[in-house]
């Protein structure tokens, strides 16, 4: 698990993707701290490594086998219950599978706002209702889904969604997907969502 403090009273939690705490997610953290907020970002994938690009079926087989999305959004859950009292705000920001847990602790009381990088499992849980403001990024082509109907369904709950160019992973400059003006747009959106969200 990484943790930073800032000595503020914002928490945001950052969940990251199948392959774990990788250079993209403590790069995203970095960026994160340099704007003031305090930073935890549980390893729930329990590995030492993260697992590379290369591995990226090994890396959601593993994360489907041994992490799972109820498991890993009970963690999550727990982990807020064990900060809620020392913050005055706590935002959870996820990637892709990180996204669609982010997703599942909406419904929690102590959290004040979700962005979510291409989650497209979200599709899975569409009963849900957030009780926090929530926007979610979308790449223009998911191998998995058909973006615009995730989009419309999404938006018939009132749920702030973007589209940007590019593919999934399109914020991950270290990934052969990565598109610098999308990533760009949507860490600007990101940033003003987090200062401006009641």
């Amino acid at each position: 698990m990484m943790k930073r403090q800032s000595n503020s009273n914002s928490l945001i939690l950052v969940i990251h993707e199948i392959y774990g705490i990788n250079q993209h997610i403590k790069s995203f953290c970095e960026l994160l701290l340099k704007q003031g907020f305090d930073l935890i970002c549980p390893n729930l994938s329990e590995r030492e490594r993260p697992f590379e690009y290369t591995q990226e079926e090994a890396a959601y087989r593993h994360f489907m086998e041994h992490v799972g999305f109820s498991s890993a959004a009970r963690k999550i859950k727990d982990l807020l219950l064990d900060v809620k009292d020392e913050y005055e705000k706590i935002y959870i920001i996820g990637f892709s599978i990180g996204a669609t847990v982010a997703w599942l602790c909406s419904e929690e009381d102590c959290v004040d706002g979700i962005v979510g990088y291409y989650g497209s499992r979200v599709r899975d849980y569409l009963e849900l209702t957030p009780q926090c403001p929530v926007m979610l990024f979308f790449p223009q082509d998911e191998q998995s889904l058909n973006v615009d109907e995730l989009l419309l369904a999404l938006e018939k709950k009132k749920i702030e969604v973007h589209k940007f160019t590019g593919k999934h992973g399109f914020s991950d400059p270290y990934s052969s997907r990565y598109d610098a003006k999308s990533d760009q747009e949507a860490f600007s959106k990101t940033m003003d969502f987090l200062l401006h969200v009641d």
